[in-house]
């Protein structure tokens, strides 16, 4: 493995030939002076997701780390039980999850995907600490989207160049019809147009945009069309070749460049029993993405996502709160 030392203190470790990196010489509890935050940024700009081992990191610090690299959003758009006083924290928590939605798995999405490609501006980065996660399986996975894109052939690079797909919640996916989450997906419906290929704000490199946990379908083609070329697409964004396999330890840290990589939930864990794994995730306010014919993604359906709760997250909870007091003044009246 080939290590750099840079004058902050800060060490970077190549993990894999194409994406991934391990930071050491930091402690994130503290408060870091910026040239340390400028080396991280630059590492993970360069390996599109970066890894810090053994943290001891409380809410409270991992959303003022989250904050030295951008805005923190709020938790996510479909989360409607904020942790008190964290509004910007999202738990990957299994036993939480199916309680919440009575599906058994630990996250919205269980396939690939770049976290939250249903709004128009996908966060541009994820931070992830582990809290309570166990000695063996829940490995996370990461693929360089960069990387995809530029192993394509240029015939493809180019066909790809100028094609644009719609990204929402539950593409693809077998959902029960009258499940919490499907209800949850509905109360704040998030429908975009993106580039197929977005071009990177910082770096100016190109990213095979689309991804199989959220990419509906190519905007322009036959149903059929668009399956395959999309099957190609996949293929190609989740090739070993350009992945990186990390194994958490309680304390660990993720961070990664939303906008250059898809990541893989476990998929080891789902058929067990009793076994918790329980993550917290921060985001960072992302751009529109543009691609390289000039496109910028589009919403069709939803708003965009920053800092405040969503307002459709808002008004379903102040619509179930009418049909509960409701319910109590029927309960209580009289009998006629």
């Amino acid at each position: 493995m080939s290590t750099v030392t840079h004058a902050s203190g800060v060490t970077v470790t190549q993990l894999a030939g194409h994406i991934g990196a391990e930071i050491g010489g930091i402690d994130l509890s503290q408060s870091l002076p910026d040239e340390a935050v400028r080396d991280i940024r630059n590492a993970l700009l360069k390996w599109k997701v970066v890894f810090f081992r053994n943290q001891q990191v409380d809410h409270a610090a991992q959303v003022a780390f989250t904050a030295r690299f951008g805005e923190v959003t709020y938790a996510h758009p479909h989360e409607d039980e904020p942790i008190d006083g964290y509004p910007e924290l999202l738990p990957i928590d299994r036993s939480r999850y199916e309680r919440r939605n009575g599906i058994q798995r630990s996250s919205y999405e269980s396939r690939w995907h770049t976290d939250v490609t249903a709004v128009v501006n996908p966060p541009a980065g994820s931070i992830l600490r582990a809290v309570n996660v166990p000695s063996f399986g829940g490995d996370t996975q990461w693929t360089n989207l960069v990387a995809a894109y530029e192993g394509l052939s240029a015939p493809l690079r180019a066909l790809a160049d100028g094609l644009t797909a719609e990204h929402r919640f539950g593409a693809r996916s077998r959902i029960p019809a009258g499940s919490k989450l499907a209800q949850r997906f509905a109360e704040n419906p998030l429908v975009s147009i993106h580039p197929v290929v977005r071009v990177h704000p910082e770096t100016g490199e190109k990213a095979l945009f689309v991804n199989p946990g959220f990419t509906s379908h190519i905007v322009g083609l036959s149903q059929h069309e668009s399956d395959k070329l999309l099957e190609i697409f996949f293929e190609q964004v989740t090739k070993p070749a350009y992945t990186v396999r990390f194994h958490w330890n309680n304390g660990d840290i993720a961070f990664w460049d939303n906008r250059a990589t898809a990541h893989l939930a476990p998929q080891d864990l789902d058929h067990l029993e009793g076994v918790e794994r329980v993550l917290y995730r921060t985001t960072i306010t992302g751009d529109v993405p543009v691609g390289p014919d000039g496109f910028t993604s589009q919403i069709v359906e939803g708003a965009a996502f920053g800092t405040s709760e969503p307002e459709a997250l808002k008004a379903a909870r102040a619509t179930a709160a009418r049909e509960a007091e409701k319910a109590i003044a029927l309960a209580s009246a009289p009998a006629a």
